[in-house]
């Protein structure tokens, strides 16, 4: 492991980058509001627990190394990523203009537990925001000479980094999924809600096509 000065700097990196609203955490606040707090925990973990072990045993095994000497591989990627959310976008406001059940009490927009995981994966995993961190930044802070291998330094590291987003993004799922369960028993709004979630995907989808990449401007 790097010595405790060099740990700090990194653990330092990671809250500033994680921290900075991005779009795992926007889709994460979109489907709190949009679907619930049970569908924003269970994107979060999604998006930090299994799109991790995919994108840790990546790193280990040095296909990151490929995709950073393919200009073309990382476009592919982040035009996917892009399709994607406007998809899933699009998806929530043809849904939202559909006529509510007035026979029952309205609800939130229901999905299966499988699809928020498998959702919020995906996001996670075609996020170029994600991948340039694990893949260029991470590898700077191992040290070959320090006796420990240099897989096992890559392996804690991102582990490190990826539980830190975990508690980050279940903590603004817990908090969004909260507003969301309040705006749920207001039934004049739940269109409203499906609209949010769907414009959120559709303006991160388009930043992320036309930007190339997702963060915030500064």
């Amino acid at each position: 492991m790097p010595n405790l000065t060099t740990f700090l700097t990194f653990y330092a990196a990671v809250l500033a980058i994680q921290l900075t609203p991005g779009p795992d955490m926007i889709l994460v606040i979109g489907r709190g509001i949009g679907q619930g707090r049970r569908i924003a925990l269970l994107s979060a973990v999604g998006m930090t627990l299994l799109a991790g072990i995919v994108q840790l045993s990546m790193l280990v095994l040095g296909i990151a190394s490929l995709l950073a000497a393919s200009p073309l591989a990382f476009e592919i990627l982040r035009w996917a990523g892009a399709a994607y959310l406007i998809w899933l976008g699009l998806k929530l406001l043809v849904e939202s203009g559909r006529r509510p059940d007035r026979a029952g009490p309205a609800v939130l927009v229901s999905m299966s537990d499988g699809a928020a995981l498998r959702e919020g994966a995906i996001n996670n995993l075609t996020n170029p925001k994600s991948l340039v961190f694990l893949f260029a930044f991470l590898p700077q802070f191992v040290d070959p000479a320090n006796g420990w291998p240099v897989a096992v330094q890559l392996l804690l590291l991102g582990a490190v980094a990826k539980l830190t987003n975990f508690v980050i993004l279940t903590t603004v799922a817990l908090g969004a999924g909260t507003f969301g369960g309040w705006l749920a028993r207001r039934p004049g709004l739940i269109a409203w809600q499906k609209r949010f979630a769907g414009i959120v995907m559709i303006g991160l989808g388009l930043r992320l096509a036309i930007g190339g990449d997702a963060r915030p401007v500064r």
